[in-house]
């Protein structure tokens, strides 16, 4: 059965703050001048951003669950569907409101949906995308007619300054190795807010292009490796992980920025790449006979453009180069919006006016949480 993705839509709150103002909207931890904020900019090259919040009072403005309403309302019109149409609501995020109840719910309530099928996914950047392969395998199996994916996030409650307890910034050299500044604060001056959603049915629109959905497959390496990126708890001397609730209390959690974003740069600089693309890529590749010249257009959710040429050195070395004029991002202007970053993209992409009938489009989306990654192809249907 052709599954088909016959719009995406996104919402991003407010305007967009741009480098200078960053820190004036997040505030100062400690009341002190991050001193990585610069260099970290100039790594990942992202020049606007956005966030849930007045940038004059540093309240915020929305809840993850209203961003996504949001960009669900965005979809009915040129999809020419309705909200009581839908059927399930599938959302994905790293940053709900609520540990309970699940993130889908709360969307649900605010868009004030009839009975319908709600389920939410959870994880980092995968979780939108696994928000998609759930709504794309419900309607392939004709459990129901059509679906609404989403993925969001809302960082900029867990990066206001507000949120932290002051901690001393390390002192390396990050001119020279700018991979150690990411221990510090980095996600600070890299994560936006912002929400995207997909309507995913068996009929294609009467009009206009849409994608269809060939495959989605997913890879996790959690079982060989240890975790990298988390919130909610720390890392004992052993390596194992303690959660937040094991022998610690909301306050002295709250205390010790246990609930902050943390992630281990030393594994993320040695793992992300190899085991995206000397291992999962080549691993699907075979899988589904694709060679780097059936690709028409390739969408990458690289964090940074710190990874940008790494990537592309690790799909080169695999076998499986595909030129940069065929890459298509939108992270320096909208910054990374984890769970969401992927729907932006292919919005961008399918509202470009650069796609044509055939197309083949390769998204990729990486998650370095406990390294588990995502290949998606898609074909543009005119």
């Amino acid at each position: 059965m052709n599954i088909f993705i016959n719009d995406i839509a996104s919402f991003l709150p407010n305007q967009p703050v741009d480098n200078d103002r960053i820190e004036e909207v997040l505030g100062r931890i400690g009341n002190i001048p991050s001193r990585t904020r610069r260099r970290i900019l100039a790594n990942n090259k992202i020049t606007t951003r956005y966030y849930a919040l007045d940038p004059e009072t540093g309240r915020a403005t929305h809840t993850n669950a209203q961003l996504t309403a949001e960009a669900v309302r965005k979809l009915t019109p040129s999809a020419k569907f309705s909200l009581t149409d839908i059927e399930c609501l599938c959302c994905g995020s790293a940053s709900p409101d609520l540990l309970m109840p699940g993130h889908g719910v709360m969307v649900a309530g605010e868009l004030g949906l009839p009975p319908c099928e709600v389920v939410t996914t959870a994880g980092i950047c995968l979780a939108g995308v696994t928000a998609l392969k759930y709504a794309c395998l419900n309607v392939a199996t004709g459990a129901v007619q059509n679906a609404v994916a989403t993925g969001s996030e809302i960082a900029s409650s867990y990066m206001n300054a507000g949120f932290f307890a002051a901690e001393t910034e390390p002192e390396d050299d990050l001119q020279k190795k700018p991979i150690l500044g990411f221990d510090a604060d980095f996600l600070r001056w890299m994560l936006s807010d912002g929400a995207g959603a997909a309507f995913v049915s068996g009929r294609k629109s009467a009009t206009g292009l849409c994608y269809r959905v060939e495959w989605i497959e997913n890879r996790s390496y959690a079982g060989e490796l240890a975790t990298c990126m988390y919130a909610g708890g720390r890392r004992l001397d052993d390596g194992r992980m303690q959660g937040w609730r094991d022998g610690q209390g909301s306050l002295a959690a709250a205390g010790q920025n246990l609930m902050a974003v943390r992630q281990d740069v030393k594994l993320l600089d040695t793992h992300i790449v190899p085991t995206a693309m000397a291992r999962a890529l080549p691993a699907i590749a075979e899988k589904h006979g694709l060679r780097p010249d059936d690709i028409d257009w390739y969408l990458p959710h690289y964090s940074s453009d710190y990874f940008r040429d790494r990537f592309y050195q690790g799909m080169k070395g695999a076998g499986f180069e595909i030129p940069y004029e065929k890459w298509f991002t939108n992270l320096y202007e909208v910054g990374n919006i984890g769970s969401a970053s992927i729907y932006l993209l292919m919005e961008g992409l399918l509202k470009s006016g650069r796609l044509r009938d055939g197309d083949r489009v390769l998204c990729f989306v990486p998650e370095s949480g406990r390294f588990s990654h995502s290949f998606m192809l898609l074909t543009v249907i005119a």
